[in-house]
């Protein structure tokens, strides 16, 4: 059974000279175990894709099942169990919260998911990504490549089906964006499902299927 499936997503945004097309009939298929890029232009559509498939943006059109369930036709606390449960984030900008340390960092997803071994399991996540030294430790004191592999424990700790990266390399320098791309083939590996947004080739080679994307369409 696929773990995602996207039909005809449509999303316009209002623009300064009418309105723009960020979506204009986006299909994709995830299966267990695949590894997909997406790449293509600044202002394509790609963030606005992945944000639309991780049911935080909702498509003007179109359907968008997520384990064979339809997030946007939940209503909104029914959605975030399903994001909480089911999708994992990376982004670029980290969105760790500064005033917590890694391993709080780490374990915020259980506040929405609670868990009788998240700190087990967090402990478990931040070994594996070389940051034992630095559980203590608040973002400010964490190198660039320490915040994303933070950021990555995190999208890992309540074991999602579906790992969501918009430009995860986009800061790092090439040994610790070459570590984070392995650690989401791994996942894919082991089953997931990740989909990697990205402007650079090196990233991209990471995945089995780069897909291109150019005003709101994949190539």
């Amino acid at each position: 059974m696929a773990l995602l499936q996207a039909r005809d997503l449509h999303k316009v945004f209002p623009g300064p000279h009418g309105k723009v097309p960020a979506l204009a009939g986006v299909s994709l298929t995830l299966d267990p175990g695949e590894f997909t890029a997406i790449k293509g232009p600044s202002g394509c559509g790609k963030s606005t894709l992945l944000f639309t498939l991780g049911a935080l943006l909702r498509p003007d059109s179109g359907n968008l099942s997520v384990l064979d369930r339809e997030p946007y036709a939940m209503t909104g606390e029914e959605r975030a169990a399903l994001r909480a449960k089911s999708i994992g984030f990376v982004f670029q900008q980290f969105h760790l919260t500064p005033y917590l340390s890694v391993l709080e960092n780490v374990m915020a997803p259980a506040l929405a998911l609670p868990s009788t071994d998240a700190q087990s399991r967090a402990l478990e996540l931040i070994d594996l990504l070389g940051l034992k030294d630095r559980a203590d430790h608040v973002p400010s004191m964490l190198s660039t490549g320490e915040r994303q592999r933070t950021a990555l424990a995190r999208a890992l700790l309540n074991r999602p089906k579906i790992l969501l990266a918009d430009e995860p390399t986009g800061n790092l320098d090439e040994d610790n964006g070459a570590l984070v791309l392995e650690h989401l083939s791994d996942f894919a590996k082991q089953g997931g499902a990740v989909v990697l947004v990205t402007h650079e080739r090196e990233a991209a080679a990471h995945a089995q299927r780069v897909l291109q994307m150019r005003d709101g369409r994949i190539a």
